[in-house]
């Protein structure tokens, strides 16, 4: 007689810092579709850890003396599941639902791929008629159906391919996953996007500087995965960072420095519209035009990482909520 198959194990790690509303409802979303939710809370004063406890999540509190970085937190839970280590484990950050369905679908892709350590699906923005950010981070979630070079702070992965590479690195205060799957893709192993509803995500970015903050934070990523992680086998965001470089600084300052010299050199900062005329084919008109303005706060940001390079001092989060 054929001995049927276990069911596998499948876990759950949320990070969040006074998520409020929104943790309670990631929270529910997960009920009765994973074995385990581990909640990690970084420092959280809005009654954030009582509601998960009551839900019946475990929860874990990091030390307060060290520097939050999400990395650092997804490894807290990850350490937790440790003790009764699971087949899969569901990272979900606390600003997320879970959709209905999605669980099985990447059970299934990842029983049936073995070489896959990472499935992903699409992560959508709860309220993208809220604000053009929001509209903007929507359109940004939705990456090509595939084989892919990385996954975002969502997704389903192999526990024991996590944890043989050793999990997140602490330090990294933006761009922990795509360096995760960057260590993951040496080992042999593969990232996918499946067409399935995986989240809902709720950014809440209604102000310009909220904007201008999470760009700041991305550039400081692009900057330091491009510094520490890129090799000539495997480039790590070396385009993103040169795009950076040319469009957020280098540019700027011979416009500046031009100039100076003749009045004429001002004309040079007509190839910001074209540059959106371009792109909007692509992107549309917002899309293209944040697009381009986007290069200065990523710029502020990939600066801000060889500053703090250079002075040595520890990662300081870039926060926009």
């Amino acid at each position: 007689m054929k001995r049927a198959r276990a069911l596998p194990k499948i876990d759950a790690v949320v990070i969040g810092r006074n998520e409020g509303a929104r943790l309670v409802a990631c929270l529910d979303s997960l009920a009765g579709h994973v074995r385990r939710v581990v909640y990690v809370d970084s420092g959280s004063t809005d009654g954030s850890r009582e509601r998960a406890l009551e839900r019946g999540a475990e929860l874990v509190e990091l030390d307060l003396s060290k520097p939050f970085t999400a990395a650092r937190a997804r490894n807290a839970g990850l350490k937790r599941l440790a003790q009764e280590p699971p087949d899969y484990v569901q990272f979900v950050d606390g600003d997320c639902i879970l959709r209905d369905g999605w669980i099985g679908r990447a059970v299934s892709f990842l029983s049936e791929n073995l070489r896959a350590a990472v499935v992903c699906g699409r992560r959508r923005e709860q309220k993208p008629e809220a604000s053009v950010f929001n509209r903007l981070i929507d359109a940004e979630w939705n990456t090509p159906v595939g084989q892919a070079l990385a996954c975002g702070g969502d997704a389903m992965m192999r526990y024991q391919a996590v944890s043989a590479v050793g999990g997140y690195r602490d330090d990294l205060i933006a761009g922990e996953e795509p360096e995760l799957c960057l260590r993951l893709r040496a080992r042999g192993w593969t990232i996918w996007r499946i067409d399935a509803e995986m989240t809902w995500h709720d950014a809440d970015i209604t102000r310009f500087g909220q904007w201008w903050k999470r760009t700041e934070r991305a550039g400081h990523a692009f900057a330091e995965g491009a510094a520490r992680f890129s090799t000539r086998q495997q480039p790590h965001w070396r385009a993103e960072a040169r795009r950076i470089w040319i469009w957020g600084l280098w540019l700027p300052a011979l416009i500046v420095v031009g100039a100076l010299i003749h009045p004429a050199a001002l004309l040079l900062a007509l190839i910001y519209p074209l540059q959106v005329l371009r792109l909007q084919r692509r992107l549309g008109w917002a899309g293209a035009a944040f697009n381009v303005l986007g290069k200065f706060p990523e710029a502020l940001g990939a600066l801000r990482f060889y500053s703090r390079r250079w002075r040595g001092g520890p990662a300081k989060l870039i926060e926009y909520k």
